[in-house]
């Protein structure tokens, strides 16, 4: 059963059946990544390009992998490196490399809505590896496998999102995907971080951290993101880490067990304490290797339906 569209550019309005389709091919490949030889053939053939306008580490590094994995031809475009330099246009860009006869195009981009600008312009499949601070599809999956992989559910948990909401599209993706899975999604942090009308997406603001672990059974603990000057909306980082930070003394002071993840990188120290990233109620590495498993399971689906 094949997804029901050949792009992915978000989880909103993504139907409950392909976000299903994507976690359950993700267990096939997780089995694959555990083998001695952690290679299949299934999109031998293929050619797909990393175009990233933004720096990235996990994210990259995941999606190559996966192709590799996959036996696709892989090709990573560098902006440094590239005619972009040169004032080239990404229309002109995509439309130069595509000419070369590829299948699929992974893109990350500043400005939200370039995965579906793609779409419009060229044939390729297009997957969405963040664009502004609007969605991140892939990591709000692997963040449902990993949730769903420790705790053997989605429906019915209690999931917060806790810190710069405003700023994160890993936020926005993981509401739409969650929600449609029937979590209880809540958020929490600085009013100046919480958007405004948030509640209209069905979800719960909280403003008191200490609340916040309480009611849930999960926390996606989010980076504050400084390149995007979300320092400009608290008064100091001592302050933000003191009334919003994930601390060990925190965690304990309540009294339950919780699942902490984070989609990193991390600011030790400021979103969360050392102490609890190496802790034993974090799954901050499965989620870094369940991003491959999700990201073959994406590439397959969306690779086989041409």
């Amino acid at each position: 059963m094949p997804l029901s569209s050949k792009h992915l550019l978000g989880l909103q309005n993504v139907p409950k059946e392909d976000i299903q389709l994507i976690l359950d091919t993700a267990n096939t490949f997780k089995e694959v990544l555990e083998r001695p030889i952690k290679k299949v053939p299934t999109l031998q053939g293929k050619t797909i390009v990393n175009l990233f306008y933004e720096n990235s580490t996990r994210t990259r590094i995941s999606f190559e992998l996966a192709e590799k994995r996959l036996s696709a031809d892989t090709v990573n475009f560098s902006v440094s490196t590239s005619s972009v330099n040169k004032g080239e246009s990404l229309k002109d860009t995509i439309k130069n490399i595509e000419a070369m006869k590829i299948d699929m195009v992974v893109i990350r981009h500043a400005a939200a809505g370039t995965p579906l600008y793609l779409t419009r312009i060229c044939d390729s499949n297009i997957i969405n590896a963040g664009d502004g601070i609007h969605e991140h599809p892939t990591q709000a999956l692997l963040d449902m496998y990993s949730i769903k992989e420790k705790v053997g559910k989605l429906e019915g948990l209690k999931v917060c999102i806790v810190g710069d909401v405003s700023h994160s599209r890993v936020a926005l993706s993981n509401i739409f995907g969650l929600k449609t899975m029937g979590a209880d999604v809540s958020v929490c942090g600085p009013s100046t971080m919480i958007p405004r009308q948030i509640e209209n997406l069905g979800v719960k603001v909280i403003h008191k951290i200490d609340e916040a672990i309480q009611e849930n059974d999960v926390l996606n603990v989010l980076r504050i993101q400084l390149e995007r000057n979300a320092g400009e909306y608290f008064p100091s980082i001592r302050e933000y880490s003191n009334y919003f930070g994930i601390t060990q003394e925190r965690l304990d002071r309540i009294g339950k067990e919780i699942l902490i993840l984070h989609p990193g990188p991390i600011n030790r120290g400021v979103e969360i304490s050392s102490e609890v990233a190496d802790g034993s109620n974090q799954i901050i590495l499965n989620q870094v290797t369940n991003g491959v498993a999700v990201r073959m399971a994406v590439l397959y689906l969306l690779g086989t339906l041409n």
